[in-house]
């Protein structure tokens, strides 16, 4: 009786990791373009409203993202920057930009969930729509948006903590685009004298007809 024993295809077995890193880098492509995204346009969207009280009565006054805090956007922006760079760079510089990556997105969900209580913004308002220093706003509330910018900032943060798990197996840009690689010029075809053409073209060209 014959025992026959499975082996394993070594092609089978390259093509497991092959498989993840590229699953893994289409969801960080995806969770990073998506959540810098939505931390960029929620920051322009109203996060508070309240009143203000002057003369002739309750003045309404809002705030938006970015007059809350100006933290989310600057780091959307840097995430969505070390999302390209990742690709430039290799070994210990990817693991870094990556990092960073994460690190943008953490950083945008602090800086969201803190605005939620944040009422700064619209006593400053206030203050200056009844022109007392001291005045505050009334009736304070706040929308979902500082949520929303949160929610960002967790696909980015997602997005790095992929690209540090990941990174290693993902392409990296072609030797070509990398400072300091030029391509090849082609060696330039011999001028015939017999065509005038030919040699105001190779004149364009900044080169000599005559091959000397």
């Amino acid at each position: 009786m014959e025992y026959v024993t499975a082996v394993p295809h070594p092609r089978s077995e390259a093509a497991v990791p092959a498989r993840s890193g590229r699953r893994s880098l289409a969801v960080a492509l995806l969770s990073g373009a998506l959540g810098a995204a939505v931390a960029l346009l929620a920051t322009r969207q109203r996060w508070a409203e309240g009143t203000a009280t002057v003369a002739g009565g309750d003045f309404p006054l809002t705030a938006t993202g970015s007059d809350v805090t100006g933290v989310p956007a600057a780091l959307a922006v840097v995430g969505l920057a070390a999302m390209v760079a990742v690709f430039a760079v290799r070994r210990a510089g990817r693991f870094a930009v990556a990092a960073l990556l994460a690190l943008s997105g953490a950083g945008i969900v602090t800086a969201a969930l803190a605005g939620v209580a944040d009422g700064s913004a619209l006593d400053e308002k206030a203050a200056a729509a009844t022109g007392d220093t001291s005045a505050t706003v009334q009736a304070l509330s706040h929308t979902a948006w500082p949520y929303a910018a949160a929610a960002g900032g967790v696909l980015i943060l997602l997005a790095g903590l992929l690209a540090l798990r990941y990174g290693p197996r993902w392409p990296a840009m072609s030797g070509r685009y990398e400072r300091g690689t030029e391509r090849p010029r082609r060696a330039a075809r011999p001028v015939d004298p017999e065509r005038p053409e030919e040699i105001w073209k190779a004149l364009d060209r900044g080169e000599d007809p005559t091959g000397a």
